[in-house]
């Protein structure tokens, strides 16, 4: 890990990007356009995180995983190694917003090892997404998902089970397959 005062040569961080001291950003990490990673945000190596981004105070990112533009990973959320984030999901960390809230509190999201969400899913928080987990594209998220399953819809359902590669192997939404 480094901080942006003295990255390792095997970091890039573009121009336009904003890493605040004190960020840790592991090596071969590549954060482009317009990203912010926040100062006691850590980010694992040899991720990629693309045009604005947002890693927020606080939050924890793995090694080798892929968060795709215009994705706001916000404090109480946390990105295990191999994780892919695809472009414009959500994350929330509080179950009641409000502008004036003194009594605010963050509610934890963890996105085990190996999870994919695709593209413009919404993860409510306080859920867990188990290791390589499949959420489809525009998928609301509002419970956790199971290790290996396919989620789709609003809100997400289960739509059967997926491998390590991504590959569905199962259409069977109550019994998972049998892993060796």
């Amino acid at each position: 890990m480094t901080d942006p005062e003295s990255h390792s040569p095997t970091v890039f961080v573009h121009p336009t990007a904003d890493v605040e001291a004190g960020a840790r950003v592991g090596d071969g990490t590549r954060i482009w356009h317009l990203a912010h990673v926040r100062s006691t945000a850590t980010v694992g190596a040899n991720c990629v995180i693309g045009r604005n981004v947002y890693v927020d105070a606080g939050v924890t990112v793995g090694d080798l995983v892929k968060i795709q533009n215009n994705v706001s990973v916000y404090q109480g959320v946390t990105l295990e190694d191999e994780v892919f984030v695809g472009p414009c999901a959500v994350f929330t960390n509080d179950f009641r917003p409000r502008a004036q809230n003194p009594d605010w509190t963050i509610t934890p999201t963890v996105v085990r090892r190996g999870a994919s969400i695709g593209a413009n899913a919404t993860l409510v928080c306080g859920i867990e997404v188990g290791e390589y987990a499949m959420i489809a594209a525009g998928a609301v998220v509002t419970r956790d998902v199971a290790p290996y399953q396919l989620v789709a819809g609003n809100p997400a359902r289960p739509k059967g089970w997926v491998d390590e590669r991504g590959e569905v192997v199962s259409r069977d939404v109550d019994t998972p397959p049998h892993r060796s």
